[in-house]
């Protein structure tokens, strides 16, 4: 199935305000989503706080696609408005080993989140205030839910190092 286009307020608000930066306004099984340049988010994401009431930042996250050559990676801004009891989602697409902005300075929430994805995927954000390791030991190597990451090794060095033990993988 693939994505449909939203039209409505919101996705034509978003297209005035942005027309250079936002490249589709679409809706799949009922989850609507923009997609945006990765020098807008920021703009974007502060935008639909200020002007539209997504006031709350539910999740940062992304997806590997590492044979699509200059854009292996999607970032995901879930967001919320109270207001509208609606849930939708800003995507950008970047590069392997490119950053994109912290939306730490618009959701102060973004920081626990941002470095969640940076821990998992690699993903940097620039200006992010503490950009470091969340969930694994500051010494683990690579980075788990890109694909080319090896579930069945899982750093058998540190678990070696660390736990004393072979990897049960």
């Amino acid at each position: 199935m693939a994505a449909t286009p939203w039209e409505g307020d919101l996705p034509s608000q978003l297209k005035a305000a942005f027309p250079e930066a936002v490249l589709e306004c679409s809706t799949y099984l009922g989850q609507d989503f923009v997609i945006v340049k990765p020098d807008s988010v920021v703009a974007v994401v502060e935008y639909l706080k200020v002007e539209a009431d997504y006031e709350y930042l539910v999740d940062v996250t992304a997806a590997h696609y590492p044979k699509r050559t200059g854009e292996e990676f999607d970032v995901f801004y879930v967001l919320y408005s109270f207001s509208r009891n609606h849930r939708m989602r800003v995507k950008t697409r970047i590069k392997d080993g490119a950053a994109v902005e912290s939306v730490c300075g618009v959701h102060i929430g973004a920081n626990w989140l941002e470095r969640e994805a940076f821990d998992m995927f690699g993903i940097r954000f620039e200006n992010h205030p503490d950009l470091k390791r969340i969930l694994l030991p500051d010494e683990w190597e690579g980075h788990p839910l890109r694909k080319e990451y090896s579930i069945l090794k899982m750093d058998e060095r540190w678990v070696q190092e660390n736990l004393g033990i072979e990897s049960a993988q």
